[in-house]
């Protein structure tokens, strides 16, 4: 078994994953339909949704043990912090309400900005989790390690599929550019390679911030579903749509995450 190719093709099956999601917008020649449109933002807030619940919050707990009752403590803090992040990016991204053509663009990019930057500080952890396993193979050298960590791998790269969509789905309808779009959500995966091989060289060093970087993610992920994705979607013209949306983006995310585990 040649470890350095397994630990390679880990580490690059997960960006692959990530832009063959983004890609998805090639399939859409014409302009999207506002109905679709709401199921498709509303299926990027459910998968963004459950991501935070299955893939960051919950274990962000589990890894936090040794705190006891408090275990809770960076998850909730590191949460908060994700949240303030956005906030405090708002003062320096124009986001205006669209009262005429320019502030239009303003407030398009700034939607735009946020989403992409959640997206990508979720993905983060993500790359540093494959890492962190390649790294512990390497230290034990036993074959079922390096398995084990390319297991993971391929689960993350699995789940990075939708979550490429949901990057490049929402950014066709607000800049109606499938090159953007395509772009935009293969850019969001690209931290996901860099940071797993950072995650390989210092895989003993960084386990006890993981936590905090877990639920960090989490809540940039919710502040944009809160206040981006979910008003974006329209649902008081066409609720039925983006609330089904949210329900198959979570429950698709949800049986990933499981499945994968």
């Amino acid at each position: 078994m040649n470890t350095t190719l397994i630990t390679i093709f880990g580490i690059l099956f997960i960006f692959f994953c990530t832009t063959l999601g983004a890609s998805v917008v090639y399939f859409f020649k014409k302009q999207i339909s506002p109905k679709f449109s709401t199921l498709i933002l509303g299926f990027a807030a459910g998968i963004m949704i459950s991501a935070s619940i299955w893939s960051l919050l919950l274990p962000a707990i589990e890894q936090n043990k040794s705190w006891g009752n408090f275990k809770f403590v960076p998850a909730v803090v590191g949460f908060f912090l994700g949240g303030i992040f956005l906030t405090l990016m708002d003062k320096f991204v124009p986001n205006f309400q669209p009262k005429d053509t320019q502030n239009a663009k303003n407030a398009d990019f700034g939607r735009l900005l946020k989403l992409f930057v959640a997206i990508t500080v979720h993905n983060i952890p993500e790359g540093l989790a494959v890492g962190f396993a390649f790294g512990v193979a390497r230290s034990s050298g036993a074959p079922a390690a390096y398995l084990t960590a390319l297991g993971l791998a391929i689960g993350i790269g699995l789940q990075n599929i939708p979550e490429g969509a949901a990057v490049s789905l929402p950014i066709k309808s607000i800049t109606g550019s499938r090159n953007k779009a395509f772009l935009y959500g293969m850019a969001s995966g690209a931290v996901e390679p860099v940071f797993a091989v950072i995650g390989y060289f210092l895989a003993s060093s960084l386990v006890c911030v993981q936590p905090w970087i877990l639920a960090f993610a989490a809540g940039t992920m919710i502040f944009v579903v809160a206040e981006e994705l979910i008003p974006e979607a329209k649902l008081e013209d066409h609720p039925h749509f983006g609330t089904w949306g949210v329900m198959l983006g979570f429950a698709l995310m949800m049986i990933l995450d499981v499945v994968m585990a």
